[in-house]
């Protein structure tokens, strides 16, 4: 009985042998450059999908959200702001790196109607959420050895984004709320899908 079974595998296997054979003389493409091209279109889309439930504010966007609150009622203070990305010449990390794109809260960085940014922790705990004027709401949940005292990194998707979106700028920051030291996805999410954005959202959507 065993050796049926062995006998069936074998010429199963040579049968599949002589399919890719065959495959490759009448086409010139082999099996794994089909398979490669798969997934690399797989990642392809998921990248794509990823990057179309992100919201990136544009201007009119970012606008429309610091005229829609009266800043005034709110405590400021003047922040020396940088972009950085997540990659390696922000972070040293490249994709495929196990911590790229995470911050130290471990949330995945984010630019969208609430951004995930980085502060030093001791002025500005972990989910302390900011409004910066001309970038919108960042919610801290990053740190990084350059940012001390007064200083701010805003995250951006790309370094092309960093230097025509932002640069270097002093900025009056307003505090809307001072975290605890803790933040989650879910609350990340949760902000983001919040009934009183989705005006703003909406906006951006349509200006794409």
């Amino acid at each position: 009985m065993l050796k049926r079974y062995c006998i069936r595998i074998m010429m199963t296997c040579l049968l599949a042998i002589a399919l890719c054979v065959t495959w490759n003389a009448f086409t010139g493409v082999s099996l794994l450059e089909i398979v490669k091209k798969y997934e690399g279109t797989s990642a392809k889309e998921v990248h794509a999908a990823e990057v179309k439930r992100n919201v990136a504010p544009s201007k009119e966007v970012i606008n429309a959200l610091e005229q829609a609150n009266d800043w005034s009622k709110y405590r400021s203070i003047e922040m020396t702001a940088t972009g950085y990305t997540s990659g390696i010449e922000s972070t040293g990390k490249r994709p495929g790196h196990p911590e790229y794109g995470i911050t130290y809260s471990g949330v995945k960085a984010k630019r969208d109607l609430y951004s995930t940014i980085a502060a030093d922790l001791r002025v500005f705990p972990i989910g302390t959420i900011l409004f910066v004027p001309g970038y919108g709401y960042g919610v801290v949940a990053d740190k990084g050895g350059a940012i001390k005292g007064n200083r701010l990194d805003l995250y951006y998707d790309t370094v092309k984004d960093v230097y025509s979106q932002w640069g270097k700028k002093k900025v009056n920051v307003y505090v809307v709320k001072i975290g605890n030291g803790k933040f989650s996805e879910e609350e990340l999410t949760m902000l983001n899908q919040d009934e009183t954005m989705q005006v703003f959202r909406g906006q951006y959507l349509k200006q794409r």
